[in-house]
């Protein structure tokens, strides 16, 4: 079987449109693998929610945890939001090492202060010197290329937000000098989403930020693959579903002491679709043909012999 790098890079080079919904959890990320996606996405404030810790406290051993089991339940590609790298270009070269080894196809890495500020998701930007992060791009393809030259590098500027479009394109282009793979900006409004891939030297990635409070356009993937784009991370997607709906649900149970969005019916064919998508069957497969069977076969002699 291909490598998880190796099938991102052939995704890439073909141009196919990475669909990235962000997924939280191996279930999340198998789920997404059953219904049909190619590839998926662990981004920090899907993981910094989903473990309340918050996207700017998350260890880098923290982050690529969740990564790393995501991958090893899915065989589709993970992309991981890798931050600022977790700190300057010789800490960035370490996490791309640790993401390789833990079986993260590709990451993104961003021209933020590190440590990150909470205030980031108040869209107060920190950016780091133009020079520091071309830097840290340049030392992050470097290792890719000795690590596994498969490994995709996504060079993404927040400089949209406070320094407007013409800086943070002006960072991806060098990013892709430096060696980067695919790009990432923020554009502030759809005449900027529409110039965004037409001024970029690399094929562009838009995030898909639901529930944003600064007004940035939300697009479908057909939409996007029209301007074109090459791929999309829906940033907010399964964490915010599943808090919703946990929440109605959790309040529903609390206020009538009973649950009644899903029918018992749809309850007994959810239950089975989680014990499949987590392999169950074949478990039961292996007991049957090994362990089960030798205690069939004991507990048959035990009831013979209380019959006797």
């Amino acid at each position: 079987m291909q490598r998880p790098t190796t099938r991102l890079r052939a995704l890439v080079k073909a141009g196919k449109f990475l669909e990235l919904p962000s997924v939280y959890d191996p279930i999340t990320a198998r789920l997404a693998e059953a219904t049909g996606f190619k590839t998926v996405y662990n981004g920090g404030f899907a993981t910094g929610g989903s473990s309340c810790i918050s996207e700017p406290l998350l260890t880098m051993n923290e982050q690529i945890k969740v990564a790393s089991d995501m991958a090893n339940a899915v065989s589709i590609p993970v992309v991981m939001d890798a931050g600022a790298g977790w700190g300057e270009p010789l800490h960035t070269m370490r996490t791309i090492r640790e993401c390789i080894r833990a079986g993260i196809a590709g990451v993104h890495i961003e021209d933020q202060h590190f440590p990150k500020r909470a205030h980031y998701h108040t869209y107060v930007v920190h950016n780091t010197p133009l020079e520091e992060y071309r830097d840290k791009i340049r030392l992050a393809c470097e290792q890719r290329d000795r690590s596994d030259k498969d490994f995709v590098i996504i060079a993404r500027s927040d400089a949209a937000r406070i320094q407007g479009l013409k800086e943070a394109i002006k960072r991806v282009n060098i990013a892709a000098d430096q060696g980067a793979d695919m790009g990432l900006v923020f554009p502030t409004t759809h005449a900027e989403t529409v110039k965004t891939p037409k001024l970029s030297k690399l094929p562009m990635i838009y995030v898909q930020s639901r529930g944003n409070r600064d007004k940035r356009p939300l697009y479908s993937y057909g939409q996007l693959k029209d301007m074109g784009y090459a791929g999309c991370i829906d940033a907010t997607f399964a964490v915010c579903i599943q808090h919703h709906f946990m929440r109605k649900a959790f309040a529903e149970l609390k206020r009538t002491g009973d649950y009644t969005g899903i029918s018992e019916d749809d309850f007994l064919v959810a239950r089975k679709q989680v014990e499949d998508i987590i392999g169950l069957e074949e478990s039961y497969r292996i007991e049957r043909e090994t362990v089960e069977k030798i205690y069939g076969k004991k507990k048959a002699r035990r009831a013979s012999a209380d019959s006797d």
